[in-house]
């Protein structure tokens, strides 16, 4: 049975394709990232939210890969601004996570000395 199952698992792995990632997108979900960072920096220091700095951060990437997908005019390229958006994504979620963390620290703090 493990060399039928062995055989079989062997012929999956030779007969399946992996996704190809062309270095465009890479270049693309580079972009996104970039951006994406800049313009949480931006949008969380006049808001000081951080749930409206990742969304409008990630609707900036996405709209800046939409516009350059549209400039380029000869053929939309999906692929690519999935990955600008997906870069894009990456940076505003790992930024939302970490922003404001220690401010809500020393709130806490702050309320349970006032508490006492």
């Amino acid at each position: 049975m493990k060399i039928i199952l062995s055989i079989f698992a062997a012929c999956i792995v030779t007969l399946s394709h992996s996704q190809n990632i062309t270095p465009d997108e890479k270049l693309h979900f580079g972009a996104g990232a970039v951006i994406s960072g800049v313009s949480y920096a931006f949008f969380y220091s006049q808001t000081k939210s951080t749930k409206k700095a990742f969304w409008y951060s990630l609707a900036t990437a996405t709209a800046a890969g939409l516009a350059k997908e549209l400039y380029d005019g000869k053929r939309f390229d999906t692929s690519e601004w999935v990955a600008t958006t997906a870069g894009g994504l990456t940076v505003s979620t790992a930024l939302y996570l970490f922003t404001g963390k220690r401010k809500r620290k020393k709130q806490t703090a702050a309320i349970a000395l006032l508490q006492d």
